[in-house]
Formats: structure tokens, sequence, C-alpha cells
């Protein structure tokens, strides 16, 4: 193709992907599937690779995230960013529309509310409809120079959109940068699995992720911005602020979601209500209800103080942090024996719950926070996170509060307790603690694994203590008739966790193989397992660097398989599963997602590809069906070889292994779809 026609093709595509975008991350409405999109762009980072000259700054490829920085620059406002004041009951809120009702010297006055989102507070400049400035809140006046990490958020817009409203010569959009309740739960479980620590909670992910200097480290993140004001324009005007948020939706940004505009205290208050009962079901954290004066005129005759402005109160929801007092401090033991312990403490009303303990993870945590029995404490809860102590008011000590000490044999069983060489939990070895039995099996139903629905913790309890169960296999033999007998169960509630018991039976592999309760296994490693071997005696048999040689799984999590399965009870336990009917080898489901042109493969890639990274192309042989390994061995089946192929590529050829560039790998998957 000519220069002209790639640069035709350029400005198409990324068209194209950026129309893809606004419907995908601004309309929660896709029109192609993700197959199609990857396709589109791929095709524009190959052009553009071959024409470095025509990358622009607003060119979708450019999300992927710079160059680290060494430190922030800074910005500063051109009309600051003012803090809100705040109002905690009902009364507070009709006092301040009373104070602007006397202000305004007029009761006609339309109020304006959002929910107030809980992340970090943003700054966007558009000039000419091209992003070229995003920074931080700050204090107010100057904020941190984030442009780079923004662009990597996928809802923000780099280019404003013209097809409902002609794009200012100059635009400023403020709002918040948030991680939802789902993505977060996600983003911790993936760092619980790596072994890192997790995020206390959505704000400070978001707000940690924003200030990353590393700017692919907030590409990898799963961060959203909603707007909530507009700043400074240049050739547009508005009467009202829910007429800019309008505009400002028309150009392509999301706006803050359940907007309302209402008369008078009484809708704000009835609004107020009606946000507080979506709070916990909503799919972001949010602490209360903004309240704006709609009308852009009034705004200005009430004027600002000197960090808040008067058009603009926030009505706080109930916290989600209270102080109370440590009452005691109890030792519990969970399935893989770690003791744990918990503080049990003066019950407190939290966000519209009763609270009475929170998790104080290890001894080290304890020593971390030094919290001890008798401390007045700060307690957090966030939506469905289990409360935890967040800090010790040691300026309440009265001299009389005592150090909890660790326990030297299992609260539960009595066995003597150890500790890890490398370790900060406290340990129960004896694989026949109840109280270890009990969290396995509540494990191995949980919706991840086995997903029996229905049988609980009090179920649990009364079938082991009557004996009824042993260990989870134990399940599979239960009768109807016997599990009606128990507290809370008739004929028709047994009948149907039988019922349930045994469709589990035809569970994924992958899903049984995390219902094992292997150390360190979690959903990740267990799909990994399922991809790469056929049943459970392969994994039962295989060498521990036949673990190691999987991408994603390293000599702890091999060390761990392998114990497992070198204990008799875990081997009998798994015989069990296998007489009962329990699926214990891959489907053909499980081979592939997709058709599987590639399946029973298995890929080695090294070198620098040219039409995609490494790990989408990984990506693209997985989805496919294959395997894929980080070396080469005579069970390779493919090593594909871009430019500066190092050491796996000598590897390969002195093994025999097929060596197939880049163009030929991606022939392969398209056959794949041709199929």
């Amino acid at each position: 193709m000519t220069l002209n026609a790639d640069r035709k093709r350029i400005e198409r595509l990324r068209r194209e992907i950026e129309n893809h975008n606004y419907r995908y991350y601004v309309l929660d409405d896709p029109q192609i599937s993700d197959a199609q999109y990857d396709r589109l762009m791929r095709e524009l980072i190959a052009l553009e690779r071959a024409h470095p000259e025509l990358v622009t700054p607003d060119s979708p490829t450019q999300r992927v995230g710079a160059k680290p920085l060494t430190e922030f620059g800074t910005v500063e406002h051109a009309v600051p960013m003012l803090s809100i004041e705040n109002a905690l009951e009902e009364g507070e809120l009709r006092k301040w529309v009373g104070r602007t009702y006397k202000a305004l010297e007029t009761q006609k006055v339309d109020f304006a509310l959002e929910p107030k989102l809980d992340g970090l507070a943003v700054s966007l400049i558009y000039r000419d409809g091209v992003l070229v400035t995003g920074a931080t809140r700050g204090d107010g006046a100057v904020g941190e120079d984030v442009t780079e990490n923004l662009r990597t958020v996928r809802n923000i817009p780099l280019r404003l959109r013209s097809e409902k409203a002609q794009v200012p010569p100059l635009f400023e959009a403020r709002g918040e940068v948030v991680i939802s309740k789902p993505d977060f739960a996600k983003l911790n479980a993936a760092r619980l699995e790596k072994g890192e620590e997790p995020f206390a909670n959505p704000r400070n992910a978001a707000a940690g992720s924003i200030r990353q200097l590393d700017p692919r480290v907030t590409a990898g993140r799963p961060l959203s911005m909603f707007v909530y004001g507009v700043g400074v324009v240049e050739g547009a005007e508005f009467a009202s602020h829910s007429e800019s948020l309008d505009f400002a939706e028309s150009l392509g940004l999301r706006v803050v979601p359940q907007r309302a505009v209402v008369a008078d205290a009484s809708g704000v208050v009835e609004w107020y209500k009606k946000i507080l009962a979506k709070r916990d079901g909503f799919f972001v954290e949010m602490d209360g209800l903004v309240v704006k004066v709609n009308d852009l005129a009034m705004q200005r005759r009430l004027g600002v103080r000197s960090r808040s402005s008067r058009c603009v109160i926030a009505w706080k929801f109930p916290a989600h942090e209270e102080t109370t007092v440590v009452e005691g401090v109890e030792w519990s033991v969970g399935r893989t024996g770690a003791i744990t312990p918990v503080a049990a403490l003066r019950p407190v009303h939290i966000g519209g719950v009763t609270v009475s303990s929170a998790t104080l993870h290890n001894a080290d945590e304890i020593k971390r926070l030094d919290v001890r029995v008798g401390d007045t404490v700060v307690v957090q809860r966030a939506g469905d996170v289990i409360p935890k102590i967040v800090k010790v008011v040691k300026s309440l000590r009265t001299g009389g509060e005592t150090v909890p000490e660790p326990p030297r044999v299992c609260p539960v069983c009595g066995s003597k307790v150890v500790c890890g060489e490398d370790e900060v939990a406290i340990r129960c070895q004896n694989v026949a603690c109840p109280a270890q039995i009990k969290g396995n099996i509540a494990h191995f139903a949980s919706k991840a694994a086995m997903d029996i629905d229905g049988l609980g913790g009090k179920i649990i309890e009364q079938l082991y203590a009557k004996k009824m169960i042993a260990d989870p296999g134990d399940l599979y033999s239960l009768r109807g008739g016997e599990v009606a007998k128990l507290e809370r169960m008739a004929e028709k509630s047994a009948a149907n966790l039988i019922a349930v018991v045994k469709t589990s039976k035809e569970r994924g592999f992958a899903h049984v193989l995390y219902a094992l309760g292997i150390r360190n296994v979690g959903e990740h490693v267990a799909r990994l397992l399922a991809e790469n071997f056929a049943d459970i005696d392969a994994i039962r048999t295989a060498a521990p660097e036949d673990f190691i040689e999987i991408d994603g799984i390293g000599p702890v999590v091999a060390e761990a398989i392998g114990s497992f399965f070198g204990n008799a009870r875990n081997v009998e336990f798994v015989e069990k599963l296998r007489r009962a009917g329990v699926r214990l080898e891959r489907g053909e489901a499980e081979v592939v997602a997709g058709r599987g042109a590639l399946a029973g493969m298995s890929f080695v890639f090294t070198g620098s590809l040219g039409r995609m990274t490494r790990d989408e192309a990984k990506n693209m042989a997985r989805e496919r069906g294959a395997r894929v390994s980080n070396s080469v061995s005579a069970a390779t089946d493919y090593v594909v070889a871009g430019e500066k192929a190092g050491s796996k590529l000598a590897r390969a050829e002195k093994l025999g292994v097929k060596i197939i560039g880049e163009e030929e790998f991606i022939g392969m998957c398209d056959l794949d779809k041709r199929s």
C-alpha cells in the first residue's frame, strides 16, 4: 500500500476502534466480539509500527502506558477544585437548604443530585477535542500531572466525539476515577494468589493506581472515570449544572449515574433514601449524595468560602468506619490449619450492620497495629468486606490493656502448633482437626469449587457432629432421609440438597481441582492445571519440573501439589471422589475456549513479534486450546520465533522442535476461525 493509502486506513481504523471503545466502555453496548476488536487493534498496531511518523497522541494504541516517570509534575487548576461541605443528618441538610434560600432570596431553587462516588478526583483538559492534560485534585489549587496514567483509563476518550455536539476549543471535565466492586474483588483475589498484599478498599486501589510512576502498571488496573462536573470551557455555555453534564455526555464522556433534579428539600430527602437503599448493591462504592444548586447563575451569586463552595453539599451515608473497644482476641482455625486471630469487639453499628468481630490476620499484624485487649480501635467495613481494625487510638489507653499471646496448642484439637520458616502464620498440623475438616468441606462446596448451593456452615456442623461426613467425599454418600432429620431441614429441602450434590459431579475439571483444597492452588492455578493435564492421574504422577514448566506456576506451588498427592489420606479422598463419579478428567469444553484448532499443542514464544506482543500471542494460543510454556522441552510442539530470539531458539534447534514464524502462527489461529 502507498503511504497515503496507509494513512487513510489508519485514520479509519482509529475512528472505528474509538467508536467500539465508546460503545463498550461508555454505553455498555458492544457491537463486535473481543476477537474482532483484537483484529482491528492488531492491524492498527502493525500499520503504526510501519509508519511511526503517523502515530498521534489520541490513537487508541497509545493507551498501553508510556515509559516510567521519575516523579510527577504539577498542574495549576485554572478554577480551584474546591472541597465540599458535609451534612451527616437530615436536619443539617435542611439547614443548608434554608441558608441557600435566604442567600438567594427565593425558595424556587432546583437541586441537582448525584451519588458521591468514592474514588480519586481528577481533571481532564481537552484542547480542540484532544486530551492534553490530566491531573489529580491535589490541594485544590495545584494537582499532580498524571496525564500518561489517565490516558490508560479505557472509558476516558483520548479525543472527544462530535456526533451530537460541537467540540469546544477548550473543555475541562472533572470526575472521579474508581474501581467497581466486582473488579476490586478480582484484583485482590489475583494479588492474594500472587502472594501480594490486598488493597484495603476500592478508593485506595484507584488512587494508588493513578499515582503509579509506571503508567504500564496503571494500564493493567480495571479503572473507570465518571464526570461529575465541568470546569473551564471556551466555545460553549450552559444555564445549569445538569445541562453541562448532558453536554459532557454528548462528547463521549461517561457521567456519574443515578442523577436527578428536584425542586425542594423533601425531594432531596426522598432521593437520598432511594440512593441509600441501593448502596450495597451499587456497582461502585459511594459514600453519600451530592446536592448542588442546579442553576449556574445562582451558583455564582452564592460564591465560595476559602476551601468550599456555598452552592453544594454532600449528605454523607452512615459511616463504614466506627470506633469501639477490643474485648478479647480469639484464635480461629482455618481449613489449611492456619490459626488466625480474631478481635472480639464491643458491638458497634457500622454501615447498617452490627459488627462484633474483626480479623487481625496473624500475629505479625497484631504487632504492627500494636493492638491490645482493652484498646479503643477504629474498625472499617466497606460493602461485603470482612470488618477489620485499621487503627488503635493509643491516646485513650489507661495502662490496663493486655497484649494477646498466640496459642501454643490448637484451640480446637489441642495439637501442638508450628510456624514455618518462611511464614508468619502459625498452624495446626493435625489433618484430623475438626476445624480443618469442616473448613475443607465448606471450601469444597463453595461457588467457585463444586457450587453445592444450600450446604451452609450450620448444616456442615450438624453433618459432622452426627458423623454423617468425615471429609467432602462423604457428601456423595448422603441420603435424603438422613438429611431431612437435621434441624431446620425437611424432606423437600433435603431432596434439593441431595440433587445439587449429585449435579456437582459434572463440574468442570478446573473446579474440581480448586475444590480439592490444595494449598496455594487458587482458581487461576487450577485452570492452568486443567489446561495442561488431561486428568487427575497425570497431575498425581507429574514431577515438580512438569509444573514449573507451566507459565504461572512456580516452585512453591509445585511443591504444594506434590505434598498434597504424597499424603495417603488425600489420595484416598481423591479415590472416594472417583468412586462417587465426580469428573476427574478434562472435558472437551475445557480443552479449548472456541473451536480449538490448536487443542493439545504446546507452544513456546521467543523474541520480539511484529504484529502483537508475546502476551497477546500467548493468549491467542490459549484461547484456541494450546498449552503455553516458558521453556522448551521435548514435549514442545512449536516454538514461535520473532526477532532477536535467544537461547530458546537454540534449544529448540537442538531438540528438533518445529520452529515457525509469527505469520505461520497467525495462520494456524485463523484456521480456527474458518472451521
